[in-house]
């Protein structure tokens, strides 16, 4: 077998030739307060809502997996009962990606900065960044005592730290351990921009995507959609991994993963599909090399680009396998308090495990292809829906795969070593930043 082990050091960060001071700029070294106000952060604001215009012209969306335009988002919970909070969200649950921690500890001024912005366009007058890693933590504390004092902003802004989880970084979840409670996704509604932190409006961004305010205050909207395509303007980070070039990399929406590949001196031929925007939305196979990578495109393939977090499967890595390792992760993780999402990842990974190693029957194919569409929606958070698109996305990606398993003729699996399956395949670390 030929998983991805768990959590190898990501050994690069690159920008993409196309693109220029944006998101990933210097080299690794951890941006003190005085080189980002050189490069023109904290700029006055003269009228936020022209920002929100701007912003809403842009077309920025979540970077944190649902892709909502954050414009919308933050009129939405400016509108509602009371004086909004917001909230930078940096809990990266996810194994396979680590775009926010590179964030928040190598440029955590663009984030506070991000988070000024998007405080002054909701009205928000309680800030908090919510983390998990405390080497986060500690870089957004710095930054924040740098500014201590500075003349720049004065705002107070509350630093929370909770357990790395994989549901800890859902919205509901913030807000709970935010309040004091535990980080679970709770019931809903209400939503956050409903009732969030103290029962107020609250805006939750995820901090890559309040690291592209500052670009577009920066850039002005048409500047910034220099770069991607109409539906997906500007560039997004990509987390990719099982393949010599894992790292992270920014590159412009639109590109294609063969050019990406090419672009690292990975060559495309040799991979035989991708597990796609993370845990989330399962398997894709070799069409997606060639499919633009952006919002409406991915959609049309029954796939999403997520958090953007790629995994690669080289020639034998058997799809059955990443499956079962994912789904088996999933029915570990989930948060335990939905009984549909409890018992419902616990049997798909039951049968997942079973087709992987050659125990499955038809009829244990045919109640996952029941599950995989009865049981989505279910739950306080999206971790069912995305154990159910795991394992649709197998089911529809790769019929010959599971038809080998299911009579034990799979070359990728007979011909390999066994070897202990990863608790979290295609995990990757974040380069620690000087």
């Amino acid at each position: 077998m030929t998983l991805a082990t768990d959590a190898p050091v990501t050994p690069a960060v690159a920008a993409h030739p196309d693109v220029e001071s944006r998101l990933l700029i210097g080299g690794g070294q951890r941006e003190d307060l005085a080189a980002y106000r050189a490069a023109g952060g904290y700029a006055a604001v003269d009228d936020a809502e022209r920002l929100l215009d701007e912003v809403d012209e842009a077309a920025v969306r979540g970077r944190g997996g649902a892709a909502f335009p954050i414009a919308t988002k933050i009129r939405t919970v400016r509108g509602g009962r009371g004086v909004p909070v917001a909230v930078a969200n940096g809990e990266e649950g996810e194994p396979a990606s680590v775009k926010d921690r590179w964030l928040l500890r190598t440029r955590p001024h663009l984030v506070l900065d991000g988070l000024r912005l998007a405080s002054l366009m909701v009205g928000a007058d309680e800030l908090h960044v919510y983390v998990s890693d405390p080497a986060s933590a500690e870089s957004v504390t710095r930054a924040l005592e740098e500014l201590r004092g500075a003349g720049v902003w004065d705002a107070e802004v509350a630093v929370t730290l909770v357990e790395p989880t994989y549901v800890a970084g859902e919205e509901t979840a913030a807000v709970q351990a935010i309040d004091g409670g535990p980080a679970l996704p709770t019931d809903k509604p209400p939503r956050p921009f409903e009732a969030g932190v103290k029962g107020r409006p609250t805006l939750v961004s995820n901090v890559e995507t309040l690291a592209n305010l500052p670009l577009v205050q920066r850039l002005g909207a048409t500047g910034y959609r220099g770069l991607g395509t109409y539906a997906s303007p500007g560039t997004f980070l990509l987390t990719l991994s099982g393949c010599a070039a894992t790292g992270l990399y920014e590159v412009p929406f639109g590109v294609t993963l063969t050019a990406v590949l090419t672009w690292l001196g990975e060559d495309p031929a040799q991979v035989d599909g991708v597990l796609m925007g993370g845990y989330f939305s399962g398997v894709l196979g070799r069409q997606v090399l060639d499919v633009p990578l952006e919002y409406d495109a991915l959609k049309a393939l029954h796939s999403g680009l997520g958090c953007g977090a790629v995994g690669v499967l080289s020639a034998g890595t058997c799809p059955v396998e990443v499956s079962a390792a994912v789904m088996a992760y999933f029915a570990r993780e989930n948060a335990g308090q939905c009984g549909s999402c409890f018992n419902g990842t616990a049997a798909m990974s039951a049968v997942l495990d079973a087709l992987r190693d050659s125990r499955a029957e038809a009829e244990d194919v045919e109640r996952l292809t029941g599950w995989s569409v009865r049981l989505r929606g279910r739950g306080a958070c999206g971790t069912l829906d995305g154990a159910t698109n795991v394992a649709a996305a197998l089911l529809r990606e790769y019929p010959d795969a599971v038809r080998t398993h299911l009579d034990g003729t799979c070359a990728t699996c007979g011909a390999a070593d066994e070897q202990p399956v990863p608790a979290a395949p295609f995990a990757v670390a974040p380069p620690t930043a000087a």
